[in-house]
């Protein structure tokens, strides 16, 4: 049985804070949820690039993700 392992996904999220998609997973993983969450301040500055007004974290349990931090604008308001 191969270990559990944590990882966070960065939310791109509107004025709400409610209305998010998963924009990108932070290129590491965690032995823990509380090994990720000490981590999330770091990381959440490390991605202030993305274009929503508020961008939150997420620890989940890991499995294989793709890593795709390419740059993307911000969706339209409907």
């Amino acid at each position: 049985m191969a270990p559990l392992v944590y990882v966070m996904t960065i939310l791109g999220c509107g004025d709400d804070g409610a209305t998010c998609t998963r924009e990108r997973v932070a290129p590491a993983s965690y032995t823990s949820v509380a090994e990720c969450q000490a981590a999330m301040p770091a990381i959440l500055a490390s991605n202030t690039d993305l274009s929503f007004p508020v961008i939150s974290a997420s620890c989940e349990r890991g499995g294989q993700f793709v890593v795709n931090n390419a740059p993307r604008s911000k969706p339209k308001a409907g």
